[in-house]
């Protein structure tokens, strides 16, 4: 490949998500997955949906490890990679890395996935058995069937506690000693998390993203009485784009459709945004351009034009109905926070400066307005 070739491959790559808005509710690495979406075009509202607890702080995790030392586990499930790396960082940091490794060192080492294999390879503790799905349901099952009767069983947990788990295991004759690696907390300012509900809500974003199945709790928390709203919109207008099947699992139990990539990376679940978005893109001929429509702006043969909410809504619903002609009321319905007929001459004003093409949007006297496609 020439250099030419390279460097219009790179640019066309960096206008993937050229024009649309993506919300990330990552807290650890929301400035990673920030920055490649940033790379490939996309306007980026960053909104932690919950904070991580601080290890050296957190004294639930250093009496697991102290009950794992006293009572070395006959069985230890390791959920996640980051989860098991932090374990054994801490109780190095406490001076409990030696009696840690020894209590566990006897084990049957169940792995969710493959980023926890790898981690209690690294730790040489190398992991017994993986289920298939990556799910802590399949985990228990197959331990059940195994047998944990009278068996000490640890549980690496990474964000928030599964009672539902502990308790099918405890059901099945297990003692259970949840380890809490990074326990999740609100966010210490909720500000940008309430703001994202409210572009959620108002359709005002293309996508947001999860990374942990907790944050999609905390989401749809912070909605309150307008988590019908939330749904709606990632029913409908909103992608939602998790990392994962575990991560995905609250908005599909309420008939959210999820995209996921197949492998659980940050890498993979930016090209699956970058895979959709296009896609729902609303593209038509009119007034001799070719327009595409992208979330916030307009793409006038090639050329990207942003747009205020207002004037986009608008824009949208015309390019709904190209040729037809929509009186003020069924435009006023389309924008964002709704006002008066004044408001939609306004937008319209605001539309036409800003696609700097004064012919696509025609005015039909006494009538209302149309995207001309002659």
């Amino acid at each position: 490949m020439t250099d030419g070739a390279r460097s219009a491959t790179r640019s066309g790559r960096a206008q993937d998500l050229a024009g649309f808005t993506v919300g990330v509710t990552a807290d650890r690495r929301r400035d990673e997955l920030a920055a490649l979406l940033q790379r490939r075009g996309a306007r980026v509202v960053v909104a932690p949906a919950l904070r991580i607890v601080p290890l050296a702080d957190d004294t639930q995790l250093r009496e697991a490890t102290r009950a794992c030392v006293d009572r070395p586990p006959d069985v230890l499930v390791a959920t996640t990679g980051i989860g098991m790396r932090g374990w054994l960082e801490a109780a190095h940091g406490w001076g409990l890395a030696d009696p840690l490794r020894s209590a566990l060192a006897d084990a049957y080492v169940v792995a969710r996935g493959p980023k926890a294999r790898a981690a209690l390879r690294t730790a040489g503790l190398p992991g017994r058995w993986s289920p298939a799905s990556e799910t802590c349901e399949e985990v228990v099952e197959h331990l059940r069937r195994r047998g944990v009767a009278g068996q000490v069983v640890a549980v690496q947990v990474h964000g928030e506690r599964q009672p539902e788990c502990t308790r099918a295991l405890e059901a099945a004759g297990a003692t259970v000693i949840e380890v809490p690696v990074y326990r999740w907390a609100p966010p210490t300012d909720p500000a940008p998390l309430y703001r994202l509900v409210d572009l959620v809500a108002g359709r005002l974003v293309d996508a947001v993203t999860f990374t942990a199945a907790p944050a999609v709790e905390a989401l749809l928390r912070a909605a309150g009485d307008r988590v019908d709203a939330v749904l709606d919109a990632f029913r409908a207008d909103v992608l939602a784009a998790a990392v994962g099947a575990v991560t995905a699992e609250p908005l599909r139990r309420h008939g959210v459709p999820v995209r996921t990539p197949e492998r659980a990376r940050l890498g993979a679940l930016v090209q699956t945004v970058v895979d959709e978005l296009p896609r729902r893109a609303i593209t038509c001929k009119a007034a001799g351009h070719l327009l595409t429509l992208r979330g916030h702006a307009a793409v006038i043969d090639g050329e990207l034009r942003p747009l205020a909410p207002g004037p986009m809504a608008v824009l949208r619903e015309l390019a709904r109905h190209p040729g037809r002609v929509l009186s003020r009321t069924a435009l006023l319905r389309a924008l964002p926070r709704g006002a008066d007929e004044h408001a939609v001459e306004m937008a319209v004003a605001r539309l036409r400066a800003g696609l700097r093409a004064p012919r696509l949007v025609q005015t039909v006297v006494k009538r209302g307005y149309r995207l001309r496609v002659d």
